[in-house]
């Protein structure tokens, strides 16, 4: 196998090889996340599931991003890990680290699986899906069923980042959205069609998991700038510490934002529960269902703004081990401008066409109350949604050039001392509002860290 297949990442002009990296990291990252947003919208407009089956499909969310967070870490730790080792001419420890990446995304997926299931009732109630009895039981249904596809999603998500690392960008954003056509074919079957509510939602997207990850093992057998051995799949704990270092960021990026969700989530019910019409039983479950959508809105948007910069990891990883810094900083600039242009769209859907975005889940079937707090829900939370795009991608650019601390620093602060802080704090003065404004507030503080430290960042990059 040509140890120098990866080359034209010093050589070829970055915009170019921007579009070729970030565009199908882009497809992917958003045909991901548009799994649980499309049980979503399908069990948003099914009458018999409504609001009780939005809840419930925002309780579980948290719990698959806790699945997501390990397979990123492993997967863009050990894609950061084999750029850079490409660009130092160290083809072994790229390979072995791939390897290991293997071993340790099925281990930890079956150990969090195992969890799943003998926790599922306390996890539950975690998350608020006690928030009534109706939404605790499809929430318990949707669970069950999702559990048992974390093996196959873990796999899938790890090795997505992985392939790009070799190479491959198309066909890891083929593989991803293979698995999502299929969910979306099968979704109205399971759900309209052989009425298996919850369950019919859950068995779709797994189906769809499972299609993702025989592609990517496939794809094991068939690499590009790396040749796999067998010595490859012996854990070699060291290496493994050390890409793992790398993927500690995207850990905590998801992690935290499970933390700030699990705040968020239970301030709801509280602060829900003293509201004058969601402190009624067939209201309870309206701010939660909200909350819900809004967050997936954010997350399509996010997806976009992490595809772009995590799509750069390679090009990245390799120029910085390269010593190109010149290249490195002229992508820096690129891919600010751009995030930033990603947020001002995003912004103005928020704010100018909130009903048609509710319209989506189900707004014609529910209450006034629903559509007012939505509507209410995207204008507030999501008003800094530019600085936010901004912050996310600071911090996967950081993890690209091996700062792996500073990375980890800016999330941990974002998503748990502000995330987190303000969520708990601003409802205590503020009532349910206040946990909208937790998200604004938090980005604008952000904002200003993430400035300083790209500012130093631009001087190293000059040097």
């Amino acid at each position: 196998m040509e140890q120098h297949a990866n080359n034209f990442l010093e050589t070829e002009k970055i915009g170019k090889l921007m579009r070729k990296y970030a565009i199908p990291c882009v497809i992917s990252l958003l045909v991901a996340a548009l799994y649980n947003i499309v049980d979503q919208l399908f069990i948003a407009n099914a009458s018999y599931l409504g609001s009780y089956g939005n809840a419930a499909n925002t309780v579980v969310y948290p719990l698959t991003v806790v699945a997501l967070a390990i397979a990123v870490m492993i997967g863009d730790g050990c894609c950061a890990f084999v750029s850079i080792a490409l660009g130092r001419r160290q083809n072994e420890r790229a390979h072995r680290s791939i390897g290991n990446a293997v071993v340790l995304s099925i281990v930890s997926s079956l150990v969090l699986t195992a969890l799943y299931f003998i926790f599922q009732s306390q996890i539950l109630t975690a998350f608020g899906g006690r928030v009534n009895d109706e939404t605790y039981l499809h929430s318990r249904e949707y669970f069950t069923w999702i559990s048992m596809g974390i093996p196959f999603y873990m796999f899938g998500q790890a090795m997505n980042p992985i392939i790009r690392s070799d190479g491959s960008p198309k066909f890891a954003m083929v593989s991803t959205v293979a698995g999502a056509v299929l969910n979306i074919i099968l979704d109205p079957i399971f759900i309209y069609v052989f009425k298996w509510g919850m369950m019919g939602a859950a068995v779709a997207t797994v189906i769809g998991q499972v299609a993702t990850a025989v592609l990517a093992a496939g794809y094991l057998f068939h690499t590009k700038a790396v040749k796999l051995e067998k010595s490859s799949f012996k854990l070699d704990i060291r290496l493994d510490g050390e890409f793992l270092a790398l993927g500690v960021c995207s850990f905590l990026a998801q992690i935290s934002l499970v933390a700030a969700m699990l705040a968020i989530q239970n301030m709801v019910v509280k602060y829900g529960a003293q509201d004058e019409i969601f402190g009624q039983a067939q209201y309870a479950q309206i701010p939660m269902a909200v909350l819900g959508i809004v967050m997936k809105f954010f997350q399509i948007v996010i997806s976009i703004v992490i595809g772009m910069a995590a799509g750069c990891i390679p090009i990245v990883g390799f120029n910085i081990g390269a010593n190109k810094k010149g290249r490195v900083r002229e992508l820096l600039k690129k891919l600010i401008t751009a995030e930033a242009i990603v947020g001002l769209i995003a912004l103005l859907i928020v704010e100018f066409l909130p009903r048609r975005l509710i319209g989506l889940f189900g707004a014609a079937n529910e209450s006034a109350y629903y559509t007012d707090f939505a509507v209410r829900s995207f204008r507030i939370y999501l008003c800094m949604m530019i600085l936010a795009c901004v912050n996310k991608a600071a911090f996967i650019f950081l993890q690209s050039m091996g700062k792996a601390a500073v990375s980890t620093m800016l999330s941990v602060v974002r998503e748990v001392v502000f995330g987190v802080g303000f969520a708990l704090l601003l409802p205590l003065f503020f009532g349910l509002d206040g946990v909208l404004y937790s998200m604004p507030v938090s980005d604008v503080l952000t904002f200003f860290i993430s400035v300083a430290v790209l500012r130093k960042t631009w001087k190293v990059l000059a040097d």
